[in-house]
């Protein structure tokens, strides 16, 4: 007799029974697939209910898990901009100091512009300048007050001219050279220039201390006649400088004078029209002339 193991199916009844069984639910499986898969092909609306249905039933969870992808994704984003908040701050840090930088620039174009357009009134009055040059640099820790301009011989100047701003005078020229010259500012110790007042005939001279200031002398003593605020402008005397240019205004009174500050003060001005002398036959020294010769 055969070991039970080695049989083989047909020996069994019910193992063939199983057999058939499954050949046959196979083969119905298959029947309704193909049906199902030829309606679907030429009758798709028959089966939306079902699909409606079907997703209706996993609506909800992929509800939550789109909620839980989008909920870490937001986390994440705001770790990530946290840590980035630092270097993003100091990026904008330097966009706003290059903006402020632009912005004092533009200010500072803009108020050198309006200096140009004052000069460029001088321009069009009858004087014609010889030049126009940029103040360059000036004297402020010695008693001697000089200033340089970028124009020199080579640009028409010569010693003695005068030199002014839009605001009034700043001085005259005291040395030349080929493109740059010094200027004898009006605050010098060295420096007397006969003025008037801007309002009547009071003559005075205006000379320089050293210290930024300039003392008004008058001419005749007696009662003193001027008043704090007081304008004094170039009287023509002596021939260099053309009268009525505005010199100084009165701060202090004393017993034969007072004391005044430029109106155009060099230290504020970047830009200077030199013109030329006002009456060149009536300078006979013009090699080194100072203010006190040209009064007596």
């Amino acid at each position: 007799m055969a070991p039970t193991g080695q049989r083989r199916s047909g020996y069994s009844r019910r193992a063939q029974y199983n057999l058939f069984t499954g050949y046959i639910i196979a083969g119905i499986g298959a029947l309704v697939g193909v049906v199902l898969l030829v309606l679907s092909l030429f009758q798709p609306h028959l089966f939306g209910g079902l699909r409606g249905a079907a997703s209706d039933t996993v609506s909800p969870a992929t509800e939550t898990s789109a909620t839980v992808r989008t909920g870490s994704k937001s986390i994440w984003e705001s770790v990530s901009g946290y840590y980035r908040a630092g270097s993003k701050n100091a990026a904008l840090r330097r966009e706003m100091e290059i903006a402020r930088i632009r912005l004092a620039e533009a200010d500072a174009v803009r108020q050198e512009n309006l200096r140009l357009k004052g000069l460029l009134g001088l321009r069009d009055s009858e004087v014609k300048p010889v030049a126009v040059a940029r103040l360059v640099g000036s004297t402020a820790s010695s008693t001697r007050r000089f200033a340089y301009v970028g124009a020199g011989r080579d640009q028409g100047v010569r010693v003695g001219m005068p030199v002014r701003s839009p605001r009034g005078v700043v001085g005259r020229i005291l040395e030349t050279g080929g493109d740059s010259a010094r200027v004898l500012l009006l605050t010098d110790t060295e420096s007397v220039l006969p003025v008037r007042r801007a309002k009547d005939e009071t003559v005075a001279f205006a000379e320089g201390r050293g210290d930024g200031l300039l003392r008004i002398r008058l001419i005749n003593l007696g009662i003193n006649p001027l008043e704090v605020g007081d304008l004094f402008v170039t009287s023509g005397a002596g021939g260099y400088y053309r009268p009525g240019a505005a010199v100084a205004i009165l701060v202090e009174k004393a017993d034969d004078g007072g004391l005044a500050r430029m109106v155009s003060d060099p230290a504020a001005t970047d830009f200077v029209s030199i013109e030329p002398i006002f009456e060149p036959e009536a300078v006979t020294a013009v090699a080194t002339p100072t203010e006190t010769e040209l009064a007596d």
